[in-house]
């Protein structure tokens, strides 16, 4: 999963974009570079294969320096992991440009280009797009409106993120299927892939929504819908503090995440649950309509969320409530039949999990009573376009491998079941010994995490085995699903 980084202030912006890459490490990568606009008006880029701190190292030995810039890490999908295959991608000296996403017909436009007389020297789809926006620019030299055509011709998922040399005052973005956020300064505005990478810098951001393009200034921000309207995007600070997307004294994130689970329970139980009652009203008025009206219930997920998504169908369905779990990626392909009172349920972490976030837009013609996410980030996308948000307040989870986002989705989802069963016949005392089990989880986490010497210990039997089956039944069976990704991952 590419990361993208921009800038454009009133002093030096490489160490901003540099810690940008550094916390958008943990979304996976195999090159990094950046693209900086210097003070003799050119525009220079450094690009390397391997950790954005190889990439430090190359800058360490230039000068390079400016106020405007866009640096990227790149997971190769288009042409293999190689220098001239890293973003961002120029046109001569004419555009740079860094992108996330794929482009479709990015063959087609190869050789319209080529045709045109356009050099390529990667593989990528992203070239494709610094040469047709070099192609516009040669009979318009105004960038936005550039941007708006380019983006007219493409195919498929985007987010990208354009400067020119000869704009040393502008950075021009677009957003179609891959997330973008605007972080708003004083004197200075960014822009990035998500808020972990602006957060030593601002806290006040801007979500871009499907379809937007955004023209970024020192002094202020334009952004336009799809239709070119200029729209009004609030702006929002975030609940995220810089440091809480440090390691601290751990080796590694995985490993803080795993130990901060019993907080992250807690946090997520708190206000919904009292005296061994759930407080239904912690969901908001409009949840309570859709409860009331729900008969069945159709869950959507991706990877480890779908994991989750399995284990709480067990438990609707104990309580008499039908219930489906699909994987996003397949529920977009099938014409799906929708029982009356059917609640749409989505599970993601992120928020922007791109197969979830598009079955939730497909779900909207359905015939579906409404949405419910259950989500870790309060800024995103699925928060945002669906009715309901369940957060799971688990702050962010930088380790690929996920851990606390998944125990936190299970506690929601569990509260989420509590209210439609005591709706369905189950008794104020089964109720009240569920969340009396709620209750007494984070201590119980406590415990199990303690036993960490006794479980290194058991690892050493298993560590130079080849191969591992995980068994489990009944609810235990996704859990089991869950434990081979970990291994797997």
């Amino acid at each position: 999963m590419c990361g993208i980084v921009g800038a454009v202030a009133q002093r030096e912006v490489m160490p901003i974009l540099m810690e940008g890459l550094r916390r958008l490490e943990y979304r996976g990568y195999d090159s990094a570079g950046v693209a900086i606009r210097d003070d003799t008006g050119r525009m220079q880029r450094i690009r390397s294969v391997g950790k954005v701190a190889a990439l430090q190292q190359m800058l360490d030995a230039t000068s390079v320096s400016g106020s405007l810039g866009i640096a990227h890490t790149r997971w190769a999908t288009h042409g293999m992991p190689a220098e001239r295959n890293a973003h961002p991608h120029m046109s001569g000296e004419q555009v740079a440009v860094v992108h996330n996403g794929i482009i479709e017909n990015h063959h087609e436009l190869r050789q319209e280009l080529n045709e045109l007389g356009f050099p390529f020297s990667s593989e990528t789809d992203t070239e494709v797009i610094a040469h047709l926006l070099a192609s516009l620019l040669a009979k318009d030299s105004d960038l936005l409106k550039a941007v708006f055509t380019a983006i007219s011709r493409l195919v498929g998922a985007y987010a990208l993120a354009v400067a020119s040399p000869d704009d040393p005052d502008r950075i021009v973005v677009a957003r179609a299927g891959s997330p973008l956020v605007i972080g708003v300064g004083v004197g200075e505005n960014f822009i990035a892939s998500d808020v972990f990478a602006l957060l030593p810098v601002t806290q006040q951001f801007m979500f871009l929504e499907e379809g937007d393009v955004a023209e970024i200034r020192r002094d202020r921000v334009r952004v336009f819908d799809a239709e070119g309207n200029e729209v009004e995007r609030e702006v929002q600070a975030s609940q995220l503090a810089a440091a809480t997307a440090d390691k601290g004294p751990y080796r590694h994130y995985m490993l803080k995440e795993i130990y901060e689970q019993p907080a992250v329970i807690a946090e997520t139980l708190e206000g919904r649950i009292h005296k061994g009652r759930l407080l239904e009203e912690s969901f908001g008025f409009e949840a309570k309509q859709l409860f009331d009206q729900t008969r069945n219930v159709h869950i959507i997920a991706c990877g480890t969320s779908y994991h989750a998504g399995l284990v709480t169908r067990y438990w609707l369905e104990d309580a008499g409530i039908p219930c489906s779990v699909e994987v996003a990626s397949e529920y977009r392909y099938r014409k799906v039949v929708v029982p009356p009172g059917t609640l749409f349920v989505t599970i993601s972490q992120s928020g922007e999990t791109a197969d979830t976030l598009a079955a939730l837009r497909a779900s909207g013609s359905a015939g579906y009573l409404g949405s419910l996410t259950v989500c870790n980030v309060p800024e995103s996308s699925l928060v945002r376009e669906s009715n309901v948000a369940l957060m799971t307040r688990a702050g962010p989870e930088i380790g690929v491998a996920s851990t606390k986002a998944f125990t936190t989705q299970l506690v929601a989802l569990r509260l989420m079941t509590l209210a439609l069963a005591r709706r369905h016949g189950q008794s104020a005392a089964e109720q009240r010994a569920l969340v009396n089990e709620l209750h007494a989880l984070p201590r119980q986490v406590e415990v199990a995490l303690k036993m960490s010497d006794d479980i290194a210990q058991m690892a050493e039997a298993f560590a130079e085995k080849s191969h591992a089956l995980f068994l489990g039944r009944g609810p235990f069976y996704p859990i089991a699903l869950e434990g081979a990704l970990k291994l797997k991952e």
